[in-house]
């Protein structure tokens, strides 16, 4: 595909695919990513994948079913919205309870990360995991599975999810600099949907995408909020990966001053 088209917003949704098995769906050679990597890994009930990258930290998340995860001599239940991170050049074995899914991110590894699982809990208190963000319309709940807090390399995921038919990711915002994302969309059954904005330019879309369950829109670079329809929560784990490790950091957008005055 020619360059110019490629980094066009219009070609940034990937649709994932549902048969079983580890898919690459993103990495940097089908997109204009640099550095960061996006995975689903579909397992029926009883089977199992091991998961092993040389040069690439996870941070993975169980979006159906349930898995069991064996690391080094721990192994763990995974139930929906459970995490977990694996370094480079560690070994993890997963085994579906039940068949699942699970979107996988990933960044380049530099010998910085340490493995651990997280349990989805929003009954924690707001703070550095637990997070809410905005007011209506635009209020959205933000769970780290991988938070800036947490030793990695480069890294930094998340689950959102807004309210019926409520934006997030709102006012516009971009990180273009310093970090590049893909937001993987789960819980929004077709044909419901929601709808991601891609935008390179200030004061404008320049193109809007449909997403629905298994949807992948990348954003390197640009503005990128969301909205679901009517009933729909636009719900979505974000894969997040810093150019440089010093910038694997979450307090770099920079929201675009032309909607910020409509708040």
């Amino acid at each position: 595909m020619d360059t110019q088209i490629k980094n066009h917003p219009s070609q940034w949704k990937y649709s994932s695919p549902q048969t079983e098995g580890f898919h690459e769906v993103v990495t940097p050679e089908n997109s204009p990513c640099k550095a960061t990597w996006a995975f689903r890994l579909n397992l029926k009930k009883g089977s199992a994948h091991k998961l092993y990258m040389d040069s690439i930290e996870l941070n993975g998340c169980v979006v159906k079913g349930s898995v069991r995860i064996f690391h080094s001599n721990h192994n763990n239940t995974l139930m929906e919205r459970d995490s977990f991170y694996l370094p480079g050049k560690e070994n993890l074995e997963v085994e579906a309870q039940e068949d699942s899914i699970l979107f996988i991110g990933g960044g380049p590894y530099e010998d910085k990360g340490t493995f651990f699982i997280r349990h989805y809990d929003l009954s924690l208190p707001v703070g550095d995991i637990h997070q809410i963000h905005g007011k209506h319309p635009y209020r959205r709940e933000v769970f780290m599975t991988l938070a800036q807090q947490d030793t990695a390399s480069r890294l930094i995921c998340g689950i959102t999810q807004g309210d019926e038919g409520m934006w997030t990711s709102w006012p516009p915002h971009q990180h273009s600099a310093h970090l590049e994302e893909v937001y993987c969309y789960f819980d929004i059954p077709s044909p419901k949907s929601a709808f991601h904005f891609a935008s390179r330019k200030e004061g404008e879309f320049e193109y809007i995408h449909p997403v629905s369950t298994g949807d992948f829109v990348i954003v390197p670079e640009g503005y990128h909020p969301t909205c679901g329809m009517p009933g729909v929560k636009s719900c979505y784990f974000w894969i997040m990966s810093a150019h440089r490790s010093e910038s694997r950091r979450y307090d770099l957008a920079i929201e675009d001053p032309n909607f910020k005055k409509t708040l």
